[in-house]
């Protein structure tokens, strides 16, 4: 893993947009915005996780156009657009590489490059977005306290106002 702050230049998402001003950040400055992070390399580990946090349900999901055919484009763009959900979002990478983009407390994206081994927990309510790298290629295992669901709220002035947001916003920005 390694986070740092994306440059906010136009270009390919799925190139690593690293600002070159700034230093990266720590797994514990990731926490202050609410995201965990682990290493874990042994599926073990996962369980153990899951058992700890409650994570009932699991499923996983491979992101290429080999995979995902026609539709590869379409969905990556979809989860490149900034959102929320209603539930923690965890990721386990078991292969391939990608990039979660996350806000911090001055409302910058921070990028979080991830590959095989890490696992992210993004909190309910948090802004943030979703990539491959260029190899256009990631397999992850996500994991849900209860039935598989993925519902992703655009983000908008509105959705300021989801009590979601607003339970992130005063635990971790406030």
């Amino acid at each position: 893993m390694k986070a740092y702050y994306y440059d906010n230049l136009p270009g390919d998402q799925r190139l690593p947009h690293e600002d070159p001003g700034t230093a990266p950040l720590t797994p514990a400055e990731l926490s202050a915005v609410g995201v965990l992070y682990y290493r874990i390399s042994e599926l073990s580990g996962v369980d153990a996780l899951a058992a700890e946090r409650g994570y009932k349900n699991r499923d996983e999901i491979t992101v290429s156009p080999e995979r995902m055919g026609d539709a590869y484009e379409a969905k990556v763009k979809m989860f490149f657009d900034e959102h929320l959900h209603e539930d923690e979002e965890i990721r386990y990478i078991r292969d391939g590489r990608g990039y979660f983009d996350v806000r911090d407390k001055g409302d910058r994206w921070v990028r979080i490059a991830l590959e095989k081994d890490d696992l992210i927990i993004l909190p309910a309510g948090i802004y943030h977005r979703f990539t491959t790298d260029e190899s256009n290629y990631v397999q992850a295992m996500r994991l849900f306290k209860e039935e598989p669901k993925w519902t992703p709220l655009n983000r908008s002035e509105e959705l300021d106002q989801n009590p979601y947001r607003k339970e992130y916003v005063s635990q971790f920005l406030a």
